[in-house]
């Protein structure tokens, strides 16, 4: 699939996920930046939303940011499997590998004053943490578990569809795309993805819906189906 249609898709979902949060009143509003850590993961093909736009708004200072902090950190979260391969673990039955989750994730490089400096484009993982408390008074987000569900299933997607792409934390995934010769092998389908502290997508094996939430789910999978039809 080429570049410019995988990068419409990926919009598309994104819509698609406004319209969802949009029901859901939730208590996120701008400043709210609690949850916003470097712990983030991100695939290649959000990644390549995130350089060209600002490559577009000529913000390389951001980048070099984002490379800083990448650094720096010594304990940032690195994903051992991506949420299709999730999936395909839990369809076999076998067990799941251990993530090591950092203890002090660090606040995410590309905040100001606690605003997202790159927001129209931020990636899934962010746009679908929606909490319905006041993270500031609890320390942590409290999604419910439809939402959690709704968030599994559109990581799924996007992942499916940057299939030859790869999945890291989002610093890894814009420091291995800053590098044109990288960005041209992904646009190729040939980065390598362990090469850059990355992992492989994979297609999706199955939906990962709990039985309670397939009815409720349905229009979010029809609008999905709109897209890649």
């Amino acid at each position: 699939m080429e570049r410019r249609k995988k990068l419409a898709m990926l919009e598309a979902i994104y819509r698609v996920e406004e319209t969802f949060v949009r029901g859901l009143e939730p208590v996120c509003k701008p400043g709210c930046a609690s949850c916003c850590t470097a712990r983030v993961t991100m695939t290649t093909l959000e990644g390549e939303l995130i350089a060209s736009h600002l490559a577009r708004i000529g913000e390389g200072r951001l980048l070099e940011r984002v490379r800083r902090s990448r650094d720096r950190s010594t304990e940032r979260f690195i994903p051992k499997i991506t949420t299709n391969r999730l999936a395909e673990i839990c369809l076999r039955g076998e067990e799941i590998p251990a993530e090591k989750m950092a203890d002090s994730p660090g606040t995410c490089p590309l905040l100001e004053k606690d605003r997202c400096t790159i927001y129209p484009v931020r990636p899934l993982a962010c746009r679908t943490m929606v909490s319905r408390v006041d993270c500031t008074a609890t320390g942590f987000a409290d999604m419910d578990d439809f939402s959690v569900t709704v968030s599994t299933v559109l990581m799924q997607y996007v992942e499916h569809i940057d299939g030859d792409g790869c999945l890291g934390n989002f610093t890894d995934v814009l420091v291995c795309l800053s590098s044109p010769a990288h960005r041209t092998f992904y646009r190729q389908g040939a980065l390598s993805c362990p090469e850059n502290g990355l992992v492989q997508n994979r297609p999706i094996p199955a939906l990962m819906i709990p039985p309670e939430h397939r009815q409720r789910i349905r229009p979010l999978l029809g609008a999905v189906a709109q897209i890649r039809s």
